[in-house]
């Protein structure tokens, strides 16, 4: 299994793409690469190479969802692991995105301390993605 190095993270709030950035690079020695739109993402990511995809949930025009199903659409990272970030953490909601084909739904706000472990720990549980 591989260690995760790559994250590639959707959100629409800059100030939370700022807060991810600093949490994944700076704290967890993570390389990343951040957009404000699953489209902005979509057309980046096979160049960037993901191991692993971060997803705000509710995101204008192309919300979280339909961003993890393009994204999967692509060849390179039809195995990568999506994790989806969201204010709305209730059971329905997070059995939703789970049947969507999330590994993981993780609440905001989220702590930028751990955040890096915490995915490090998803990629583990996952088997460290098959791509890679």
């Amino acid at each position: 299994m591989s260690e995760l190095e790559r994250v590639l993270f959707v959100d629409d709030d800059p100030a939370i793409r700022d807060l991810i950035d600093v949490a994944l690079s700076t704290v967890g020695g993570l390389s990343v690469r951040g957009f404000s739109s699953g489209e902005e993402a979509v057309a980046a990511a096979e160049a960037f190479g993901p191991q692993l995809l971060l997803l705000d949930v509710m995101m204008p025009d192309m919300d979280g969802p339909m961003t993890m199903s393009a994204l999967k659409s692509l060849d390179s990272l039809a195995s990568a692991p999506a994790v989806f970030l969201t204010a709305k953490v209730h059971g329905k909601e997070v059995d939703r995105l789970m049947g969507l084909g999330a590994v993981k739904v993780l609440s905001k706000p989220f702590d930028p301390m751990t955040l890096a472990d915490e995915l490090r720990a998803i990629w583990s549980e996952t088997g460290g993605g098959t791509a890679g």
